[in-house]
């Protein structure tokens, strides 16, 4: 016998008299859906009670360098489709994609040309590439906020350091070049120790992500967007548990033998180069 849909839902909406209008709106339409869930599937009071459990252990499990929630809305492909609907973006300008949940906040301005990642586990690998326009002009003082896990997929915060590592800030000159040395990024799982893990092993999914650096990259009178590079030789580039590669992020990282790097220092070990263009909108452009 199918559920009498009662008047919860009207009841439920009629109570509402916010003063946001725009809160209203994305509160109306969570209720209409949420009830629609609840109707179509049936829910069962068990279920509920699986469903606040989970929500409470992902509350609980929070801290000021781990964010289940966003792990939650990153592996349910929330955030990517947020970005979508967010960042419309022209054909030619840097895509942009997901935050993650290990971005730290407060990262060091370093020198342009710095070690990101010295001491950290993994191969060498020099980033280089020019700030640029739409138009190809270049972009001064452009701030690139970087950060990745260590040659081994882990990152600074998951070791229990208050030291941050592979992290920093640099600002281009005039030209709008970049460049500085940090570890070629390694493919890993993201932490399955809390309920999002035990949610994606419900449903029969891996919980790995790609090899990839992130960006955070802005500019004055420029849209900042949060960004990966991704190397072209890694697994998972087909099946990221957050959703986040995208065509245009992907970059063929290039091997080389041990012997001078691009900044003319010597380099006992085989290292890794990749350049890549960042290419940003003006404030007021959008895709058409």
């Amino acid at each position: 016998m199918t559920a009498r849909k009662f008047d919860i839902t009207e009841q439920v909406l009629k109570s509402m008299k916010p003063a946001n209008a725009r809160f209203g709106v994305v509160m109306s339409a969570l209720v209409r859906h949420l009830h629609d869930f609840v109707r179509e599937v049936e829910l069962e009071e068990a279920e509920l009670m699986a469903a606040i459990e989970f929500l409470t252990k992902a509350g609980q499990i929070c801290t000021a360098k781990r964010q289940e929630f966003v792990l939650l809305s990153d592996t349910l492909g929330v955030s990517i489709l947020v970005d979508a609907i967010n960042n419309r973006l022209p054909e030619s300008a840097t895509q942009q994609t997901v935050l993650g949940p290990y971005y730290w906040k407060g990262a060091p301005e370093l020198p342009m040309g710095s070690d990101l990642a010295r001491g950290v586990i993994g191969e060498p690998c020099f980033y280089s590439g020019t700030m640029l326009t739409l138009d190809d002009g270049p972009i001064e003082g452009a701030v690139l906020d970087i950060w990745s896990g260590d040659g081994e997929g882990n990152y600074d915060m998951q070791l229990g350091s208050d030291e941050m590592r592979a992290r920093g800030r640099l600002a281009t000159g005039p030209d709008g070049k970049y460049w500085f040395r940090s570890i070629k990024p390694f493919y890993y799982p993201v932490p399955t120790d809390g309920p999002v893990g035990s949610m994606l092993a419900a449903m029969g999914r891996h919980p790995n992500r790609p090899r990839h650096i992130h960006f955070i990259v802005s500019a004055s009178g420029y849209k900042s967007i949060v960004t990966h590079l991704f190397p072209s030789d890694g697994p998972y580039l087909d099946s990221d548990v957050v959703f986040g590669v995208k065509q245009g992020l992907i970059v063929d990282f290039k091997r080389h033998e041990p012997g001078m790097a691009p900044t003319g220092e010597q380099v006992d070990v085989p290292f890794w180069t990749c350049e890549y263009d960042f290419r940003l909108v003006r404030g007021e452009q959008r895709a058409a």
